[in-house]
């Protein structure tokens, strides 16, 4: 298996979540192992119980510091922090105006929730203004969306939706897991990126992902609101502590972004490398100047037996079709991580185009 990309020998995988390649970094895998033979492997109860030990508060306040918030709290993943927010934060005198194409976490918490519920088009400012403008009879509005949409690679127009929540006495909330540790010169999300930080009142992200791939997500703003979700948040209240193994490598994860912005910014580049070369061989890549990168291909089978023989050419990736994603729109999601090399990227294109030619997918 490979050390970096663990899948066998020989095979590049094109299609992980492992943004910064820390899954695999020996200092984050050592923080792990010294975190489980100091503390153990669980802690074998919630974290009101005996499941907070003091690496639990440590991860909380760095995950604060490194977004510049005021708190945060653990989750056993960021499903659960989206699932434990909208219940507890909002009433049935409230509103929540969530993106059409959010996550299903996203979507899974709106519906436990109480209050009077908005859906408006993917992105788009206009609709959410009239959408706003309706909800104005409500006691509060939040606004929901996530910060990139994963299977498309677009970055929410966060500038926008934050100067018309500005206008209408909106908070705005924002899912951060395909963001965290690569988006904004310091890795901190798509409001570092868009600059907009001291705009956004909630940030949801996961530790699944950039920051070590092993599990567990969090919630970070203002502190009365991480003391309230301390009180009424069912998944925190009601699910076992984060292992401190994982908690172990999230931190130190947290720790090699805070010194240095090199891994981070190593993304641009690579991204700009694999989309340009795509697109040039005659591809349409979905979103823009993200990682996730969707090869645009409408037709599912296509989509499954071009990454079958992707497969076959030492490249690992994933067809997409419905229900994952609209009807007509199947495709090939490739991520691009920071240890992929130039070469692995241009292995990759060589791959598609090849493999394109084959199915006519390419003319």
């Amino acid at each position: 298996m490979s050390p970096l990309l663990c899948v066998p020998a020989g095979i590049i995988n094109f299609c992980a979540n492992n943004y910064l390649g820390l899954s695999s970094h020996p200092e984050v895998i050592r923080a792990a192992v010294e975190a489980l033979e100091k503390f153990g492997a669980g802690l074998s109860s919630v974290r009101f119980i005996c499941g907070t030990q003091s690496i639990h508060k440590e991860l909380e306040e760095k995950i604060a510091r490194f977004h510049q918030r005021e708190d945060a709290i653990l989750y056993a993943s960021c499903f659960d922090a989206n699932a434990g927010i909208f219940e507890a934060l909002l009433t049935p005198e409230d509103a929540v105006l969530s993106d059409e194409l959010n996550h299903a976490s996203i979507i899974d918490g709106i519906r436990l929730c109480k209050a009077n519920k908005y859906r408006y088009k993917h992105m788009d400012m206009q609709d959410l203004e009239a959408k706003l403008q309706e909800a104005q009879k409500h006691r509060l509005r939040l606004v929901a969306t996530d910060g990139a949409f994963s299977m498309d690679g677009d970055i929410a127009p966060l500038r926008e939706i934050c100067q018309l929540a500005q206008k209408y006495d909106a908070l705005v909330f924002i899912d951060e897991c395909h963001a965290t540790g690569f988006l904004g010169p310091n890795g901190r999300g798509t409001d570092e990126l868009l600059g907009v930080m001291d705009k956004v009142t909630i940030i949801n992200s996961t530790l699944g992902k950039a920051l070590g791939g092993a599990a567990g997500g969090y919630t970070t703003g203002p502190k009365p609101l991480i003391d309230l979700l301390r009180q009424r948040s069912r998944p925190y209240l009601f699910s076992n502590s984060l292992p401190p193994a994982v908690v172990g490598c999230a931190s130190k994860a947290l720790d090699l972004l805070m010194e240095s912005n090199a891994i981070a910014q190593s993304m641009a580049a690579k991204t700009q490398r694999f989309r340009s070369k795509m697109t040039a061989a005659g591809f349409t890549i979905s979103g823009k100047d993200h990682p996730i990168c969707p090869v645009m291909l409408g037709d599912a089978r296509l989509a499954s037996v071009m990454a079958e023989d992707m497969l076959n050419r030492g490249i690992y990736v994933i067809g997409f079709s419905y229900p994952v994603v609209p009807k007509g729109k199947a495709r090939i999601r490739v991520q691009i991580s920071a240890v992929h090399s130039d070469e692995d990227i241009d292995r990759c294109v060589d791959a598609f185009t090849e493999v394109g030619r084959k199915h006519g997918a390419l003319r």
